[in-house]
């Protein structure tokens, strides 16, 4: 069964010095019919004016995962940590018993376009953590290119769930397929592009809860497509 979630049904807000969409539930955005799809809780994806961002705030019990599309993001949180993430590179941070952080669009001059996800942890109270690191994109062009997963599988940044992110790129006409374990459930998040899944057309922003499906079939519809996929618990 096949889940449509079109861009134009999520929530929306304009701060001024953020535009945000929101896949899911969250701050003032509520909608009790979409309140996350297996672990997966979050999925925002926000344009960030030049200079500007999210002060200090806390976060507690919470794998957080950020991707980074265009311009830089600065991070810096009560561990100690200060660094700055840029298209390529994979940001996972584990709240645990709780943290605190700012992000912060790190240019003057360019608008800062970035996804961030949460995923609920399998237990609370774990040691915070944060990684990062550099994935080349090459290796996403015609396939899957894991990310994120719960044991740190093909160099990907491991996470505290039984959950997994793979990006992939398209180009126009090509396919690629994806096959799930028995009992597991996925999100397909549509970044930059337009693919076909099962005969019906996507373009960015468009979501696809997948459950109960051995595999699932997408061909390429644009130039050049960016999709985001989640290998989740059942």
């Amino acid at each position: 069964m096949l889940e449509f979630r079109p861009a134009s049904a999520r929530g929306r807000a304009d701060h001024g010095w953020l535009r945000t969409h929101h896949t899911f539930s969250f701050a003032s955005y509520l909608d009790p019919a979409h309140m996350g799809f297996s672990d997966l809780r979050v999925i925002n994806e926000d344009f960030v004016r030049p200079g500007a961002g999210f002060g200090t705030h806390p976060h507690r019990d919470m794998e957080i995962v950020t991707v980074v599309l265009d311009g830089a993001l600065e991070h810096r949180d009560s561990m100690g940590h200060g660094e700055v993430l840029r298209p390529g590179e994979v940001q996972v941070m584990s709240a645990g018993r709780g943290i605190t952080h700012s992000e912060f669009n790190a240019s003057d001059r360019e608008e800062l376009h970035l996804y961030q996800i949460w995923i609920r942890p399998r237990e609370e109270g774990v040691e915070p953590r944060y990684e990062q690191r550099s994935f080349d994109p090459k290796m996403r062009r015609g396939r899957w290119q894991r990310v994120v997963s719960p044991d740190g599988a093909d160099g990907s940044l491991w996470i505290h769930q039984d959950a997994s992110l793979s990006l992939g790129e398209l180009a126009e006409g090509e396919g690629l397929e994806y096959g799930f374990g028995p009992g597991r459930d996925g999100w397909l998040q549509v970044v930059q592009g337009r693919v076909r899944l099962q005969e019906r057309e996507l373009s960015a922003g468009d979501g696809v809860g997948i459950h109960a499906e051995p595999e699932i079939s997408l061909e390429g519809l644009a130039p050049s497509s960016t999709l985001m996929l989640f290998d989740l618990r059942g």
